[in-house]
């Protein structure tokens, strides 16, 4: 019998060769979904954190960018706009536009903008002042609103063009590798 080894999505699946402009995001989350799934970091596996609380669905997929680390000590988190929802633990290219800066529960906590590279429908978006103004409301409200009746307070600060993304994605890179790799 042959054994296959399976690697964690946040350890063994590389952030893109042509970070930060285009990385591989894994979806946790697709567009549509009241479950907030969330990769468990022990096992890898997908775990169900809980079902919003609320009557909000995710407006986009969301999931993570491997290899990083964030200030929130998780992986980098990431958006990624497609015009259909995606399945969770799809490695997929998502080109950057921008970020998403936000106070959650006290500590900042980015979410990075991006296009599904694959997707013809959202892959001519370069920059994030090039969504509708309707796409961005609808994010500040959702992120604003969702953990409302959990008693949890969200704030997002602003949006912000790629140039800040990529330097943000830069950063997660460079502390994870501190992190994980150049301490091993």
């Amino acid at each position: 019998m042959n054994q296959t080894n399976v690697l964690h999505p946040w350890h063994g699946v590389n952030h893109g060769e042509e970070a930060p402009q285009i990385v591989t995001a894994v979806i946790e989350i697709p567009q549509g979904s009241r479950c907030k799934y969330e990769i468990d970091k022990a096992s890898g596996l997908l775990k169900m954190d809980r079902i919003i609380y609320s009557s909000f669905y995710y407006p986009m997929n969301y999931g993570f960018i491997p290899q990083t680390y964030g200030g929130d000590k998780d992986p980098l988190d990431i958006l990624v706009i497609t015009s259909l929802p995606i399945v969770p633990l799809t490695l997929m290219e998502a080109k950057v536009i921008g970020v998403m800066q936000m106070i959650d529960g006290g500590e900042a906590d980015d979410k990075i903008i991006s296009v599904a590279l694959n997707d013809p429908s959202v892959n001519h978006y370069n920059n994030i002042e090039e969504l509708p103004h309707h796409t961005l409301n609808e994010l500040r409200h959702f992120f604003e609103e969702y953990k409302a009746l959990e008693n949890k307070t969200v704030k997002v600060n602003d949006f912000i063009n790629r140039e800040k993304a990529y330097e943000i994605i830069n950063e997660a890179i460079a502390y994870y590798k501190e992190t994980f790799v150049d301490n091993q």
